[in-house]
């Protein structure tokens, strides 16, 4: 096994979670798919990929309150994200780089 530092400046985690059933909220029902794809390629297109990571997560334990976003090594965490809030998110990350 090899430890090494991460190779990107920053960590974007959007929640996937799709639960089986609709009996609990998720964040896959809520547009999460939707923001991941979307704040991916707002990623690519300022030219911050390979500094700004951004993956999808599986439950983050909060999707009552989703879409969730969490931003390490930041220790950001974003609730009831909408498309209208990734540019305001996508600024918060780049301020940091």
């Amino acid at each position: 096994m090899e430890t090494k530092e991460t190779p990107f400046r920053k960590m974007v985690f959007v929640c996937t979670n799709l639960r089986e059933t609709e009996d609990r909220p998720c964040c896959a029902r809520r547009d999460g798919v939707a923001l991941h794809a979307q704040l991916k390629e707002m990623v690519r297109d300022r030219g911050l990929h390979g500094r700004v990571r951004v993956c999808r997560s599986g439950c983050l334990d909060r999707c009552a309150s989703g879409p969730n976003v969490m931003v390490f090594p930041d220790n950001r965490w974003y609730s009831g994200v909408a498309a209208a809030d990734l540019e305001k998110i996508l600024e918060d990350i780049a301020a940091g780089l």
